[in-house]
């Protein structure tokens, strides 16, 4: 069975490497994380995404262009603003953004 692909994206390593292993714990997920937006996007471009997860410290500025080029890359992939709290609200932001990409594949097939 093919894992979801999730990228997540925070400036703090140490969180972003806590994150990724959350994300990786569960058997259908494939997480992988980027420090940098050149990072994210190289990242985004090599692998079939469906959830990027943006985390804390990422500017107001780098958001929306961060945006902008995953839609314009993958008009499907879902973008989440991922504020941080426990592990469970993790997981339910993911579930949620991947029902949202499940219904946008829909849509496009």
């Amino acid at each position: 069975m093919k894992k979801n692909t999730i990228l997540y994206i925070g400036r703090n390593v140490e969180i972003l490497n806590t994150v990724v292993r959350l994300i990786n714990a569960n058997k259908d997920w494939l997480a992988m994380g980027a420090a940098t937006d050149a990072e994210a996007k190289l990242i985004f471009e090599a692998n079939a995404v469906e959830v990027v997860l943006l985390g804390a410290g990422i500017s107001s500025e780098c958001e929306v262009a961060l945006r902008a080029f995953f839609t314009k890359v993958n008009t499907k992939a879902v973008v989440v603003q991922h504020y941080g709290g426990g592990s469970g609200l993790l997981m339910s932001e993911i579930n949620l953004a991947l029902a949202e990409y499940n219904k946008k594949r829909e849509c496009f097939s």
